[in-house]
């Protein structure tokens, strides 16, 4: 059984609730880092949370990592699609990570999602997502070199752990006592989540809190087409170069936006899908667009499913960035980022004062791997590391930063040497690698090289 909105709200409740529900985001995501057994989670907090209403449209998300918003956008209309929610019950709860069958954007992001029911009544879905970094040693031509897919099935029927699709899961990870862990905490973030709206349901009202969702929805529709409508009309044309050492020549990518009043249309042009892991599903493409445009038009517009409304989004199927099965997706977030430069250069064009200059634009990952002294056990460790962000209207960037779609931070030294059998021997800023201008672009960092660890030779 369902519910819809059916009452009137003024605007103080609806600001109320609005805060209530991005209070409960950032809460879940507080519990899901602290809980968190991987330092991916825990000291990197490469994960995000959110909330979505009944039919998967973006209540909330916490202010975490952009790019995670593709995974949660994609995931809920999977759901729905295998799983009807007259047969949905409390205490289920629903796992994914598929790029094509389960609504993510690449394998490491498993995402856990779990209806929220008040009375017998569903009213919501908590959601969250979090990196599974030894999801690592694999092969990019193709999405079946990546891992484990995992369509939208039940990890928890009604409060039982499905204990056989648990082992399925874990017997394919490289540290599984690590993954158990990290599932662990996610599931309690969400049960955090699932509490947490059911008390806002008792307090305002189950009609009210689900009429308040719309409304925000409503609002941050308005917000954005406000903002779209301060930007000049016209059509504004950018086209840059996406090089990568794992492809011969560098790649183009171009985009044209056309501003026409209260509404935006991004049309995006780039090769054919490639054998590499850089190609992004379209999902991945919309939470680039949705942050990268949020940005311009007003960053203070709610993140939820309105402000999308009066955004139209277009890529042909079967190329870099709009990749269709089977391409590999791995490596997408470093096509995300050359997307944002693409849109912040474009629109440069009509609000130059708006519009940051073009940061690093891409994500460099290191992944190291080896076995534990004395015990043999393996271990992954993933960096990914930062460049310094562009500069702005009147002030010079920022140095050593993950920019744009990542939003995570570095291992810290100390918590490395801790937790894995390495040692760093230097990590430092490069000097001028930020370019000369009245506000410059500010340093990336020049990591040093650790002392690998001993793999041993089966897992050569």
């Amino acid at each position: 059984m369902n519910a819809t909105a059916s009452v009137a709200v003024d605007p103080i409740t609806v600001e109320v609730i609005g805060s209530s529900f991005a209070s409960i985001a950032e809460e879940m995501g507080e519990a899901l880092v602290r809980a968190s057994y991987s330092t991916n989670i825990k000291e990197r907090r490469d994960c995000s949370t959110a909330l979505f209403d009944i039919e998967g449209h973006t209540l909330c998300q916490a202010e975490h990592i952009p790019m995670h918003l593709g995974s949660f956008i994609g995931i809920i209309p999977h759901v729905l699609k295998r799983h009807p929610i007259a047969e949905m019950k409390p205490g289920d709860v629903f796992i994914g990570n598929d790029a094509y069958e389960g609504g993510g954007t690449h394998l490491p992001d498993i995402v856990l999602a779990e209806p929220v029911f008040h009375d017998g009544v569903m009213v919501a879905w908590a959601v969250n997502t979090a990196h599974h970094s030894d999801f690592a040693d694999r092969g990019h031509a193709h999405i079946y070199q990546e891992g484990l897919r995992i369509p939208p099935i039940r990890l928890y029927d009604g409060g039982m752990l499905m204990k056989d699709v648990q082992e399925l899961i874990l017997l394919n990870c490289q540290v599984p006592r690590e993954r158990l862990s990290d599932l662990r905490a996610q599931m309690a973030a969400n049960r955090l989540g699932v509490e947490r709206v059911r008390a806002l349901c008792d307090k305002y009202g189950r009609s009210t809190v689900l009429a308040a969702g719309k409304a925000l929805q409503d609002y941050a529709e308005r917000k954005m087409r406000a903002g779209i409508a301060s930007i000049p009309d016209g059509v504004y044309r950018f086209e840059d170069s996406f090089d990568n050492p794992e492809i011969d020549e560098p790649l183009k990518f171009s985009v044209e936006i056309a501003v026409a009043g209260e509404e935006m249309t991004l049309a995006f042009d780039s090769p054919p899908q490639m054998r590499t892991g850089f190609n992004m599903v379209y999902t991945a493409l919309l939470s680039t667009v949705y942050y990268a445009v949020k940005t311009v038009a007003d960053p203070t517009i709610p993140p939820n499913a309105g402000l999308a409304r009066p955004l139209t989004v277009t890529a042909t199927q079967g190329t870099v960035l709009n990749c269709v099965h089977p391409a590999a997706v791995n490596g997408r977030i470093a096509s995300c980022q050359r997307v944002v430069d693409l849109i912040h250069g474009a629109l440069a064009q009509a609000v130059p004062e708006r519009v940051i200059a073009a940061c690093s634009g891409a994500v460099a990952a290191a992944t190291f791997m080896g076995a534990q002294p004395g015990s043999g056990d393996l271990w992954v460790y993933l960096e990914t590391i930062g460049g310094g962000s562009g500069a702005r209207a009147s002030k010079d960037g920022l140095d050593g930063v993950h920019v744009h779609m990542t939003n995570t931070s570095n291992l810290p030294v100390e918590a490395l040497e801790v937790e894995y059998p390495l040692t760093l021997l230097r990590y430092e800023l490069v000097d001028g690698s930020g370019g000369q201008g009245r506000q410059r672009g500010r340093h990336g960092p020049a990591p040093g090289l650790p002392r690998r660890g001993v793999l041993p030779a089966q897992y050569r």
